[in-house]
């Protein structure tokens, strides 16, 4: 993720790796790789890397030789790409100004990014013109997304706006229709669209709410975060689990495009 809407401290950089990597965002990775048609010998770019679970999935499945590099804005998120994976190539950039020439990769990828870009259509011309084929994914509707539907109206309800603003912005490319418009005002040629039910995966409802809330967490009192919590147990109580582990359900978007030329 990138920008300013999604920037975080080194020690949240390092929670978000530990916690929401294996939560949720690892199962994306895979599924991404998966569905871009990741080859051996192609050279692939993972733009708004974060701290790098799409660029290091992607070169597993790579010969050795081939490039493989991450982008993001935020240098925390980057750091602990470099600290995990430091022989791929982590590169401090915005999506809509990509320091690298046309045609540089075989396969742009961007997963959980496209929502915080501030100009979207701009970045995914921007994916088309370093890269022969784009894929990204993204989450869909909220109103299809059960578990956070749950969470956001208990957040926005005892954190205020800035909260129910986050939320929003999650979800604020979800529209299938929206999606597929802003990929053809970019220049892009959809080959393919999948949707499908996830879901966030974690040992707690307190954990559930301290990864979600983590841009908001110097924000957020302990009284009012205590509340959110007490509250979320009750609105989540159909995805928490007899050991108190909670599975909250998302949609997902899948698009694979390629630049008109």
């Amino acid at each position: 993720m990138t920008n300013e809407t999604y920037t975080l401290s080194g020690a949240a950089a390092e929670a978000y790796e530990a916690t929401f990597v294996p939560a949720l965002f690892r199962e994306w990775a895979e599924r991404l790789v998966r569905f871009a048609g990741v080859a051996a010998d192609g050279s692939v770019l993972d733009v708004a890397c974060g701290t790098g679970i799409v660029a290091r999935t992607a070169a597993d499945r790579l010969d050795a030789r081939h490039r493989v590099a991450g982008l993001d804005a935020n240098p925390a998120m980057l750091a602990v790409a470099r600290r995990i994976r430091p022989v791929l190539e982590w590169v401090e950039g915005e999506a809509e100004a990509l320091p690298f020439p046309d045609a540089s990769f075989d396969l742009v990828l961007s997963q959980a990014g496209l929502m915080f870009f501030r100009d979207r259509v701009t970045a995914l011309r921007e994916m088309g013109r370093v890269g022969g084929a784009v894929a990204i994914q993204v989450p869909g509707r909220l109103s299809r997304s059960a578990g956070y539907h749950a969470l956001a109206d208990v957040v926005g309800r005892h954190a205020g706006a800035a909260a129910a603003d986050l939320f929003g912005a999650y979800f604020a490319v979800g529209e299938p229709a929206g999606l597929r418009a802003l990929c053809t005002d970019a220049g892009l040629h959809v080959d393919a669209f999948e949707t499908w039910y996830g879901a966030t995966r974690l040992d707690s409802v307190e954990t559930l709410v301290e990864v979600e809330l983590l841009p908001l967490a110097d924000a957020i009192d302990e009284v009012t975060r205590r509340r959110i919590v007490d509250d979320c147990r009750v609105a989540l109580a159909p995805y928490i689990a007899e050991d108190q582990t909670v599975a909250a359900p998302i949609e997902v978007h899948l698009v694979r495009a390629r630049a008109a030329r």
